[in-house]
């Protein structure tokens, strides 16, 4: 189990640095009621994390991902196809890191109209729709699987992934909750950084990761 907690833990770390989603929950906590919706788009993230690591590791188990202790041919094959999409995904954030005055999408400013179920919807797409955090969760949850760990050893290290890549937009919510207005400042900070290094965070973390995919699965396929 150690293994699978040790293999999750880099695309746990790529899931929870995700500019976007934690600058819209910084913007959900700047309007009234705002905590509501922050706390619907965290819980909706958290499932949007576990239903598609959950189905993965369905899939990857039904395909016997492990072979007698080592990964199977098409575990390897799948992490280099993760992981060169992952370099595409990098290839271009690092284009549009250019933009001088990098903008958020047009969608991010009805924010203060959203509902909890809005509030949730967006936590789905961003963490379980969108390329970069998809690819992660797919990786993430093949690793696990590829350690031959039992069902209970799977569980505990698919909620750590998912623990892990939460702690992200989940940091505003407790900067808000524990320091209230006074967090304000913390938090317009926070945002401002997120926006203007949106490309570069994405595309390093990508390009790192990638790396780990697809060195891994040569080693795999060379022993």
């Amino acid at each position: 189990m150690g293994q699978a907690i040790g293999e999750v833990l880099p695309f746990g770390v790529g899931v929870a640095l995700s500019p976007l989603a934690i600058v819209v929950v910084v913007l959900m906590l700047a309007v009234p009621k705002g905590r509501v919706n922050a706390s619907a788009f965290l819980a909706a993230w958290v499932l949007g994390l576990a239903v598609v690591g959950t189905l993965v590791l369905l899939a990857a188990d039904g395909a016997d991902a492990d072979d007698n202790g080592a990964p199977a041919d098409w575990v390897s094959i799948l992490r280099i196809a993760l992981g060169a999409l992952l370099v595409l995904v990098a290839v271009r954030q690092w284009r549009g890191r250019r933009d001088p005055e990098p903008e958020l999408p047009p969608w991010t400013q009805q924010v203060d109209t959203f509902t909890p179920a809005k509030a949730a919807g967006t936590a789905v797409l961003l963490a379980a729709v969108k390329p970069k955090n998809l690819l992660l969760t797919v990786g993430a949850a093949v690793a696990i699987a590829q350690t031959g760990v039992g069902t209970g050893g799977q569980a505990v290290a698919l909620a750590g992934f998912v623990l892990l890549g939460t702690l992200g937009p989940g940091i505003p919510v407790a900067i808000h909750v524990l320091m209230g207005d006074r967090g304000a400042e913390i938090l317009a900070r926070l945002r401002g950084w997120m926006v203007r290094e949106n490309a570069t965070i994405i595309a390093v973390l990508c390009i790192i990761i990638a790396a780990k995919l697809i060195g891994g699965a040569i080693s795999s396929v060379a022993s």
